[in-house]
């Protein structure tokens, strides 16, 4: 029994020492991408793998009780708000006259 606990220990932070990397890239693609559009993409993308991550990895920390299942309904609401504030957020800066660059083709 001491090995599965020792397996599922490494598992948790590896998760979450993974997942804290992954954000804190974020977080340094936010703070140097150029542009608007940029700095969305980084932010978007790597919030979702980073707060999952970290999610598993404080689920199996706990192992099966009932805060296992606060951390899976955490996990369900970001994944619909994530992906729908960023929609928003890039609509609402699309519609304000914030155009992304768009790369021009050489002859």
């Amino acid at each position: 029994m001491q090995a599965l606990e020792l397996l599922i220990n490494i598992l948790s932070w590896v998760a979450i020492i993974s997942g804290s990397i992954f954000i804190i890239t974020g977080a340094y693609g936010a703070y140097k991408a150029p542009g608007f559009w940029s700095r969305l993409q980084s932010v978007s993308l790597i919030e979702s793998l980073g707060a999952f991550l970290v999610l598993i990895g404080l689920g199996l920390q706990s192992g099966f009780t009932f805060i296992t299942i606060k951390v899976v309904i955490i996990g369900i609401f970001l994944f619909i708000t994530g992906p729908t504030s960023t929609h928003a957020l890039a609509n609402a800066a699309f519609s304000s006259g914030v155009r992304p660059k768009q790369k021009l083709e050489s002859d």
